[in-house]
């Protein structure tokens, strides 16, 4: 059983390598044959920064194996029996959030890199050493706290029913719905500064936007955004009487009024289609499949490993396979994603006009130093949103890349 888990494990690895290799080389083959949507030396540098994060990603790929094989080969009953001293719930959750707090740790160096070597390279980076720091230890003690708590009524679910599996798939389908709800709070409380927009033209232009939609939020605010990161962005947060839009400073100063007023205009489209709520059941159709799936391993498994079938071991091996399930789920979230981009797209050009959505997206690929083209496999398997070339053409912008340049045009619908 073991030997089956890691080679289909070791399948994914080596697909998720290949995937990068191909996207690797696709843009350094078409980043030489004429810029698209960019000027010559933005769109090098756009290419230039994807090549950067995908290497750096395949390095990270082939440590996250390590430390699975590591912790497959013996490593898991190790922490284990080292808490075995402890009362069963110190145990227990020391076992699981020691796993989660050493793939951490050993991950760790790679956002560092890719903060401050890769994004401070291509002049994203905005933070400073301390703020990291800072951020780090926020989000670590945020996990543990909560982390904790939620291993500790699994752990409980898990000693108490022989349908665990089935009430512990509900207990955190409600985690994702509150994370969902409260996650513009968490974020504004611990992280990001937000405030208030002004009045003035442009909030008069947001709240008629939302009057005219339906949409109802507790209110429009402006994040500092800038002092972590010059990329630019905004988003619709929270569900019911905790949705709020909060516009990235880097946004505001980037676009225009109008072009504000169609972007807007194109998350709105996504709360008319409910895609918050499909991309939720699409999660609990995830979850509910690998909660049936791994609370249902044979004991052989357990015996092979030389381990107890015990609630943290049970915890330990679901997080441990999490990433088989989530890699088999992406290539279907990702095309129902797409389909809800180019259906935003038509409800943002309808509230905003095509125009103004057409320069917004231009700008953001430039700013954000988006490279616009992609390999059909990292398409398939990574991307929610289809290429913006694309997108573009869809709203009636005349683009056009010859299939002899490297790039033949997907379906519309995909």
């Amino acid at each position: 059983m073991i030997a089956t888990i890691i080679g289909v494990y070791t399948l994914v690895i080596f697909i998720r390598l290949y995937v990068s290799v191909m996207q690797i080389g696709y843009i350094n083959q078409i980043k030489r044959k004429g810029a698209v949507l960019m000027g010559e030396k933005e769109y090098l540098d756009a290419a230039n920064y994807a090549v950067a994060k995908e290497k750096l990603g395949m390095v990270e790929t082939f440590v996250e194996y390590g430390l699975f094989l590591m912790w497959m080969g013996g490593m898991m009953g190790w922490l284990d029996s080292s808490l075995a001293a402890q009362s069963p719930t110190t145990q227990m959750i020391g076992a699981v959030m020691g796993l989660l707090l050493i793939n951490g740790l050993v991950t760790l160096p790679f956002g560092w890199i890719s903060k401050f070597k890769i994004d401070a390279q291509y002049g994203f980076n905005r933070s400073s050493t301390a703020q990291f720091i800072k951020d780090t230890l926020i989000s670590t003690l945020l996990m543990l706290v909560i982390g904790s708590l939620i291993v500790w009524v699994i752990g409980m679910i898990i000693s108490s029913s022989t349908l665990w599996w089935l009430w512990s798939f509900a207990f955190i389908f409600a985690v994702v719905i509150a994370i969902n709800m409260f996650f513009p709070t968490i974020r504004a409380l611990f992280f990001d500064k937000v405030t208030p927009l002004e009045n003035g033209d442009l909030r008069e232009k947001i709240e008629e936007l939302m009057a005219k939609t339906g949409f109802v939020s507790s209110g429009v605010f402006v994040s500092d955004a800038s002092k972590r990161d010059a990329r630019l962005n905004a988003y619709f947060g929270g569900l019911g009487k905790t949705k709020r839009v909060v516009l990235f400073d880097t946004l505001i100063q980037k676009l225009s009024p109008n072009e504000l007023i169609a972007v807007l205009g194109h998350e709105l489209g996504h709360y008319a289609h409910g895609d918050l709520y499909k991309n939720i059941a699409m999660v609990g159709v995830m979850l509910f499949g690998m909660f049936a799936l791994f609370g249902n391993l044979p004991e052989t498994l357990y015996m092979e490993l030389g381990v107890a079938q015990s609630p943290q071991i049970v915890m330990m091996l679901f997080i441990l396979l999490l990433p088989i399930v989530s890699f088999i789920m992406m290539p279907l979230m990702g095309m129902m994603s797409r389909h809800n981009e180019y259906e935003a797209d038509r409800r943002g050009a309808e509230l905003g006009g095509a125009e103004y959505l057409v320069n917004a997206l231009k700008k953001l690929v430039a700013e954000n130093k988006s490279f616009p083209l992609s390999h059909p496999l990292y398409r398939f398997f990574h991307t929610t949103h289809p290429p913006v070339v694309d997108r573009l053409r869809a709203l009636g912008y005349d683009i056009h890349i010859h299939a002899d340049e490297g790039y033949a045009d997907p379906c519309p619908n995909d």
